[in-house]
């Protein structure tokens, strides 16, 4: 179970800033990380400590992550976002 402190320190940290961040990181927070197994929490958690830069050229599918639990969660993000 994911403490409420947890998830209100997540959200902020969540918040970018950066519109096209923000839109996929903040929904994912509140809607779907309470849900995940431990490992995948962790990978959320890494993922927050990322530039902003590189986030987005992940998200807008420029490129990937090297790191193969980045390339994890950043694909779980993006499946929530688009049809299959």
């Amino acid at each position: 179970m994911v403490e409420q402190s947890e998830l209100n320190r997540l959200f902020w940290h969540s918040r970018r800033g950066m519109l096209e961040l923000d839109v996929l990181l903040v929904p994912f927070v509140q809607e779907v990380y309470a849900t995940l197994d431990a490992e995948n929490q962790a990978r959320y958690r890494k993922l927050l400590e990322c530039e902003d830069q590189d986030m987005f050229g992940w998200f807008m599918q420029r490129g990937e992550p090297e790191d193969a639990d980045l390339r994890h969660i950043v694909r779980m993000i993006l499946d929530r976002v688009q049809p299959k």
